[in-house]
């Protein structure tokens, strides 16, 4: 799980250890599972949001850990062409290469620590492939994809995308050294990640060691979840256990902790976790397939825009795949 790394994490600066006295510290409302699936043309995933109310997770809306598989040659997969309206999906490659593209002409390729933020706005037809040579070697595949909501005035914003590079997360340290933050989006301790976003929110992927602590201010405006992609360890100050596949959704507080396992960690080195937290937009959600919307109406509007091409076409391009699919569900209402 390489992402980015450093060859000396204690030349880092470090976020400092709030006082374990005198803080408010975030206690753990609920810790649940992600069940498995698949995605797209078939690429394994784990739901991470799945069985938690929309209520805990704004201003997010969904998340996959996409892998982690170690492909054979010809075996990578991608997703189709499809729609999006009404939020921003963020794309984090921790292992191998993705490439996308979009109905406005706009691509690239990500890979190891690289992030792909598009806000769909008002709408957007796009696609997620592996590189050809990719699908020919095979190899590594692990990242994952986020939903973040935009507010009702922001729903209809032109789409845009920010290719944010693997050099361009702030590095930082845990208080203790043990722990290598990588701060993708928001503020951190006085340190902001390179992403711009419309709601404001903070991630960081964390790389702890065994026994290590990581211990932080959290905005107390902000919600607050961590998810394990890998290890095992303890979150809040009840010192719950966790482990990989798991998510927890934190109370209302003015810091967390989490320390990871000394011990056997199912294979992996650290512990692995995602930080997510936000300034909840509380707003309704109408949410269909690929579209995320205030109401029913709304909804119905996306889907007819998109049937009738108004949420743009397919570039002509040589050997590109040419089907449209709109995952989850094909209509708003049943």
């Amino acid at each position: 799980m390489p992402a980015v790394t450093v060859e000396d994490i204690t030349a880092l600066p470090r976020v400092s250890r709030p006082d374990p006295v005198a803080t408010d510290w975030r206690p753990v409302r609920s810790v649940t599972t992600a069940p498995r699936g698949f995605e797209g043309e078939g690429f394994p995933v784990r739901r991470a949001f799945a069985g938690v109310a929309l209520e805990d997770l704004d201003p997010f809306i969904h998340l996959d850990q996409m892998g982690e598989i170690d492909y054979g040659a010809g075996e990578p997969k991608g997703t189709p062409w499809h729609p999006h309206r009404g939020f921003e999906t963020v794309t984090y490659m921790i292992d191998g290469v993705i490439q996308h593209q979009d109905s406005n002409g706009g691509g690239g390729v990500i890979t190891d620590g690289d992030t792909q933020w598009m806000t769909a706005g008002q709408g957007i037809l796009h696609i997620e492939t592996p590189p050809e040579e990719v699908v020919a070697s095979g190899g590594l595949f692990h990242g994952l994809q986020l939903w973040v909501n935009l507010p009702r005035d922001q729903k209809w914003v032109p789409p845009r995308y920010q290719d944010l590079h693997g050099s361009q997360v702030r590095l930082l340290s845990s208080h203790d050294g043990g722990a290598l933050l990588r701060l993708i989006a928001g503020d951190l301790a006085g340190h902001t990640g390179p992403g711009s976003t419309y709601t404001p929110i903070t991630m960081v992927h964390a790389s702890v060691s065994p026994d290590a602590e990581v211990s932080m201010a959290w905005p107390h405006h902000f919600n607050a979840l961590l998810y394990v992609l890998a290890g095992r360890g303890t979150v809040g100050s009840e010192r719950r256990p966790v482990r990989t596949g798991q998510l927890v959704v934190f109370g209302a507080g003015d810091a967390l902790t989490l320390t990871a396992d000394a011990g056997s960690q199912e294979g992996a080195a650290q512990m692995e976790v995602v930080l997510l937290g936000g300034r909840p937009i509380r707003e309704p959600v109408a949410w269909a397939g690929p579209f995320v919307m205030n109401t029913e109406d709304e909804l119905r509007q996306a889907f007819e825009d998109f049937h009738r091409g108004r949420l743009g076409t397919i570039p002509a391009v040589h050997n590109a795949p040419t089907n449209l699919v709109v995952t989850e569900v094909d209509s708003p209402l049943d």
